[in-house]
Protein backbone atom coordinates (compact mmCIF):
# COMPACT_ATOMS: atom_id res chain seq x y z
CA UNK A 1 0.00 0.00 0.00
CA UNK A 2 1.28 3.48 -1.15
CA UNK A 3 2.64 5.94 1.69
CA UNK A 4 0.51 8.55 2.34
CA UNK A 5 1.67 12.50 2.66
CA UNK A 6 0.62 15.56 4.22
CA UNK A 7 1.81 18.68 3.43
CA UNK A 8 1.23 22.20 4.94
CA UNK A 9 2.20 25.03 3.83
CA UNK A 10 2.69 28.12 6.86
CA UNK A 11 3.01 31.69 5.81
CA UNK A 12 1.11 35.10 6.11
CA UNK A 13 1.84 35.78 2.35
CA UNK A 14 -0.05 32.91 1.26
CA UNK A 15 -3.08 33.63 2.56
CA UNK A 16 -3.23 37.05 1.62
CA UNK A 17 -2.72 36.29 -2.06
CA UNK A 18 0.60 37.88 -2.24
CA UNK A 19 2.77 35.53 -2.91
CA UNK A 20 1.84 31.80 -4.97
CA UNK A 21 2.64 28.80 -3.27
CA UNK A 22 4.68 26.93 -5.89
CA UNK A 23 6.29 24.86 -3.63
CA UNK A 24 3.49 22.44 -2.68
CA UNK A 25 2.66 21.56 -6.17
CA UNK A 26 6.29 20.89 -6.62
CA UNK A 27 6.69 18.68 -3.85
CA UNK A 28 3.48 16.54 -5.21
CA UNK A 29 5.09 15.80 -7.70
CA UNK A 30 7.83 14.88 -6.76
CA UNK A 31 5.98 12.75 -4.10
CA UNK A 32 3.82 11.25 -6.57
CA UNK A 33 6.85 9.97 -8.50
CA UNK A 34 7.71 8.14 -5.90
CA UNK A 35 4.97 6.39 -5.52
CA UNK A 36 3.36 8.33 -2.37
CA UNK A 37 0.05 9.27 -1.89
CA UNK A 38 -0.45 13.17 -0.97
CA UNK A 39 -3.46 12.79 0.81
CA UNK A 40 -3.97 16.63 1.66
CA UNK A 41 -2.60 20.10 1.09
CA UNK A 42 -3.26 22.48 4.19
CA UNK A 43 -2.25 26.10 4.05
CA UNK A 44 -2.29 27.82 7.43
CA UNK A 45 -1.43 31.52 9.17
CA UNK A 46 2.24 32.51 10.70
CA UNK A 47 0.01 31.45 13.65
CA UNK A 48 1.91 29.01 16.27
CA UNK A 49 -1.34 27.17 17.41
CA UNK A 50 -2.69 27.09 14.06
CA UNK A 51 0.50 25.40 12.95
CA UNK A 52 0.40 23.00 15.64
CA UNK A 53 -3.12 22.17 15.44
CA UNK A 54 -2.66 21.66 11.65
CA UNK A 55 0.53 18.98 12.59
CA UNK A 56 -1.42 17.07 14.89
CA UNK A 57 -4.53 16.53 12.80
CA UNK A 58 -1.97 15.48 10.22
CA UNK A 59 -0.20 12.54 12.58
CA UNK A 60 -3.64 11.48 13.76
CA UNK A 61 -4.73 10.76 10.39
CA UNK A 62 -1.98 8.48 10.09
CA UNK A 63 -0.02 9.71 7.76
CA UNK A 64 3.54 8.53 7.30
CA UNK A 65 5.08 11.30 6.61
CA UNK A 66 4.11 15.55 7.02
CA UNK A 67 6.34 18.30 5.72
CA UNK A 68 5.69 21.36 6.57
CA UNK A 69 6.96 24.73 4.43
CA UNK A 70 8.08 28.28 5.54
CA UNK A 71 8.56 29.52 8.83
CA UNK A 72 11.99 28.48 9.61
CA UNK A 73 14.13 31.89 9.40
CA UNK A 74 15.34 34.47 12.06
CA UNK A 75 12.46 36.82 11.90
CA UNK A 76 9.68 36.51 15.41
CA UNK A 77 6.98 35.48 12.84
CA UNK A 78 8.72 32.61 11.72
CA UNK A 79 7.43 30.46 14.07
CA UNK A 80 7.15 26.96 12.52
CA UNK A 81 9.76 25.04 14.67
CA UNK A 82 8.59 26.00 17.66
CA UNK A 83 4.72 24.72 16.81
CA UNK A 84 6.19 21.77 15.49
CA UNK A 85 7.94 20.96 19.29
CA UNK A 86 4.47 22.53 20.73
CA UNK A 87 2.66 19.46 18.33
CA UNK A 88 5.37 17.09 19.27
CA UNK A 89 5.13 17.87 22.83
CA UNK A 90 9.21 18.43 22.97
CA UNK A 91 11.26 21.34 23.89
CA UNK A 92 12.96 23.41 21.34
CA UNK A 93 17.17 22.74 21.72
CA UNK A 94 20.16 24.62 20.43
CA UNK A 95 21.86 21.79 17.51
CA UNK A 96 25.46 21.72 17.26
CA UNK A 97 25.34 20.66 13.79
CA UNK A 98 23.11 23.26 12.85
CA UNK A 99 25.10 25.97 14.30
CA UNK A 100 27.61 25.26 12.68
CA UNK A 101 25.85 25.18 9.68
CA UNK A 102 24.29 28.95 9.57
CA UNK A 103 27.28 29.96 11.20
CA UNK A 104 29.59 29.01 7.94
CA UNK A 105 27.17 30.68 5.75
CA UNK A 106 26.86 33.77 7.28
CA UNK A 107 30.85 33.54 7.65
CA UNK A 108 30.73 33.18 3.69
CA UNK A 109 28.02 36.07 3.20
CA UNK A 110 30.48 38.42 4.99
CA UNK A 111 33.32 37.10 3.26
CA UNK A 112 31.08 37.85 0.10
CA UNK A 113 30.34 41.81 1.55
CA UNK A 114 26.43 40.28 1.48
CA UNK A 115 26.03 40.77 5.16
CA UNK A 116 27.62 42.87 7.28
CA UNK A 117 28.99 40.75 9.84
CA UNK A 118 29.47 37.18 10.60
CA UNK A 119 28.23 37.61 14.27
CA UNK A 120 25.78 35.20 15.66
CA UNK A 121 23.00 37.39 16.51
CA UNK A 122 19.98 35.86 19.00
CA UNK A 123 18.15 36.05 15.26
CA UNK A 124 20.56 33.72 13.58
CA UNK A 125 20.77 31.18 16.61
CA UNK A 126 17.03 30.99 16.62
CA UNK A 127 17.48 28.67 13.17
CA UNK A 128 19.62 25.88 14.82
CA UNK A 129 16.89 25.74 17.84
CA UNK A 130 15.28 22.09 16.64
CA UNK A 131 12.60 20.75 18.19
CA UNK A 132 14.78 18.15 20.73
CA UNK A 133 15.44 14.55 18.98
CA UNK A 134 15.56 16.14 15.47
CA UNK A 135 18.32 16.28 12.93
CA UNK A 136 19.01 19.21 11.10
CA UNK A 137 18.86 18.72 6.96
CA UNK A 138 21.89 20.80 5.33
CA UNK A 139 20.78 23.65 3.00
CA UNK A 140 23.41 24.58 0.75
CA UNK A 141 21.68 27.40 -0.48
CA UNK A 142 20.33 28.99 2.11
CA UNK A 143 20.75 29.64 6.19
CA UNK A 144 18.01 27.89 7.67
CA UNK A 145 18.76 24.00 7.52
CA UNK A 146 15.42 22.15 7.15
CA UNK A 147 15.01 19.74 9.64
CA UNK A 148 13.61 15.68 10.20
CA UNK A 149 12.08 14.62 12.81
CA UNK A 150 11.55 10.69 12.74
CA UNK A 151 8.44 9.40 15.13
CA UNK A 152 7.41 5.83 15.44
CA UNK A 153 6.08 4.79 12.02
CA UNK A 154 5.72 8.60 11.06
CA UNK A 155 8.34 11.08 10.03
CA UNK A 156 7.91 15.33 10.14
CA UNK A 157 9.97 17.55 7.84
CA UNK A 158 10.32 20.80 8.01
CA UNK A 159 11.47 22.83 4.84
CA UNK A 160 12.14 26.50 4.11
CA UNK A 161 9.57 28.48 2.23
CA UNK A 162 12.02 30.16 -0.29
CA UNK A 163 11.77 27.94 -3.19
CA UNK A 164 15.24 27.26 -4.41
CA UNK A 165 15.90 25.94 -0.79
CA UNK A 166 13.08 23.73 -0.85
CA UNK A 167 14.16 22.06 -3.66
CA UNK A 168 18.16 22.37 -2.92
CA UNK A 169 17.12 20.30 0.80
CA UNK A 170 14.83 18.24 -1.07
CA UNK A 171 16.90 17.00 -4.01
CA UNK A 172 20.37 16.77 -2.01
CA UNK A 173 19.63 16.36 1.69
CA UNK A 174 16.38 14.38 2.08
CA UNK A 175 15.79 12.37 -0.87
CA UNK A 176 18.23 9.23 -0.21
CA UNK A 177 16.33 9.31 2.98
CA UNK A 178 13.20 9.64 1.65
CA UNK A 179 12.68 7.18 -1.09
CA UNK A 180 13.88 4.63 1.73
CA UNK A 181 11.13 5.60 4.31
CA UNK A 182 8.50 5.51 2.05
CA UNK A 183 9.11 2.64 0.64
CA UNK A 184 9.50 0.92 -2.74
CA UNK A 185 6.88 2.02 -5.25
CA UNK A 186 6.21 3.84 -8.64
CA UNK A 187 4.30 5.66 -10.21
CA UNK A 188 3.08 5.80 -14.31
CA UNK A 189 0.99 7.96 -15.97
CA UNK A 190 -0.35 8.35 -19.82
CA UNK A 191 -1.91 10.43 -21.27
CA UNK A 192 -4.91 10.60 -24.27
CA UNK A 193 -6.26 12.62 -25.98
CA UNK A 194 -10.73 12.10 -27.09
CA UNK A 195 -11.79 13.54 -30.12
CA UNK A 196 -15.39 13.94 -28.54
CA UNK A 197 -17.93 17.54 -28.33
CA UNK A 198 -19.72 16.00 -25.28
CA UNK A 199 -18.10 14.92 -21.90
CA UNK A 200 -20.69 13.07 -21.10
CA UNK A 201 -20.49 10.64 -23.88
CA UNK A 202 -17.05 9.73 -22.74
CA UNK A 203 -18.67 8.94 -18.87
CA UNK A 204 -19.64 5.61 -19.07
CA UNK A 205 -17.17 4.38 -21.34
CA UNK A 206 -14.49 5.33 -18.40
CA UNK A 207 -16.77 4.61 -15.63
CA UNK A 208 -16.77 1.09 -17.23
CA UNK A 209 -12.99 1.15 -17.69
CA UNK A 210 -12.62 2.21 -14.40
CA UNK A 211 -14.53 -0.30 -13.13
CA UNK A 212 -12.38 -3.15 -14.72
CA UNK A 213 -9.22 -2.01 -13.68
CA UNK A 214 -9.70 -0.60 -10.29
CA UNK A 215 -5.94 -0.40 -9.54
CA UNK A 216 -6.01 2.41 -12.33
CA UNK A 217 -7.24 5.87 -11.53
CA UNK A 218 -8.92 7.06 -15.03
CA UNK A 219 -10.17 10.52 -15.26
CA UNK A 220 -10.93 13.40 -18.29
CA UNK A 221 -11.01 16.66 -18.46
CA UNK A 222 -11.62 19.52 -21.13
CA UNK A 223 -8.98 20.71 -23.19
CA UNK A 224 -8.70 24.96 -23.92
CA UNK A 225 -11.16 26.12 -26.34
CA UNK A 226 -9.40 27.39 -29.52
CA UNK A 227 -8.06 24.59 -32.26
CA UNK A 228 -8.78 22.10 -29.01
CA UNK A 229 -11.70 22.50 -28.78
CA UNK A 230 -14.03 19.37 -29.34
CA UNK A 231 -11.15 17.40 -27.89
CA UNK A 232 -10.72 15.75 -24.00
CA UNK A 233 -7.76 14.83 -21.91
CA UNK A 234 -7.88 11.02 -20.69
CA UNK A 235 -5.54 10.44 -17.95
CA UNK A 236 -4.69 6.76 -17.03
CA UNK A 237 -2.16 6.50 -13.83
CA UNK A 238 -1.25 3.57 -11.61
CA UNK A 239 1.03 2.97 -8.86
CA UNK A 240 3.11 -0.34 -8.34
CA UNK A 241 5.77 -1.99 -6.63
CA UNK A 242 7.82 -1.60 -9.59
CA UNK A 243 7.75 1.16 -12.78
CA UNK A 244 6.88 -2.49 -14.78
CA UNK A 245 4.25 -3.45 -12.56
CA UNK A 246 2.39 0.58 -13.14
CA UNK A 247 2.94 0.58 -16.99
CA UNK A 248 1.17 -2.68 -16.98
CA UNK A 249 -1.73 -1.71 -15.58
CA UNK A 250 -2.01 1.35 -17.57
CA UNK A 251 -1.13 -0.18 -20.77
CA UNK A 252 -4.07 -3.05 -19.92
CA UNK A 253 -6.68 -0.46 -18.77
CA UNK A 254 -5.61 1.39 -22.05
CA UNK A 255 -5.96 -1.23 -24.63
CA UNK A 256 -10.24 -1.48 -23.00
CA UNK A 257 -10.54 1.44 -22.74
CA UNK A 258 -9.21 2.27 -26.72
CA UNK A 259 -10.85 -0.48 -27.86
CA UNK A 260 -14.25 0.70 -26.10
CA UNK A 261 -14.08 4.16 -27.88
CA UNK A 262 -13.40 2.51 -31.13
CA UNK A 263 -16.75 0.91 -30.51
CA UNK A 264 -18.02 4.09 -30.13
CA UNK A 265 -17.10 5.64 -32.81
CA UNK A 266 -14.88 8.14 -30.74
CA UNK A 267 -11.18 8.56 -32.58
CA UNK A 268 -8.60 8.75 -29.74
CA UNK A 269 -4.76 8.75 -29.13
CA UNK A 270 -2.43 8.31 -27.02
CA UNK A 271 0.38 11.58 -26.36
CA UNK A 272 3.33 9.31 -25.42
CA UNK A 273 5.23 10.34 -22.46
CA UNK A 274 8.91 9.46 -22.16
CA UNK A 275 9.68 6.24 -21.79
CA UNK A 276 6.09 5.27 -22.47
CA UNK A 277 4.04 2.53 -24.45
Amino acid sequence: MAATVEIIVVGNEILQGDVLDTNSHWLCAQLTALGAVVRQVTQVRDDCPAIAEALRLALRRGNRLIILTGGLGPTADDLTLEAVAQALGVSLQEHTQALAWVAEMYRRLAQEGRVPSAEMTPQRIKMARLPAGCEPLFNAVGAAPGVLCQLVGQAVVCLPGVPAELKNIFQEALLPWLAEWLGQGAFVEWTAVAACNDESVLAPLLKRAAEAHPEVYIKSRARAFGESYGRFTITLSARGETPARAEALVRSAWEDLSASLDRAGLNAWLEVPAGGP
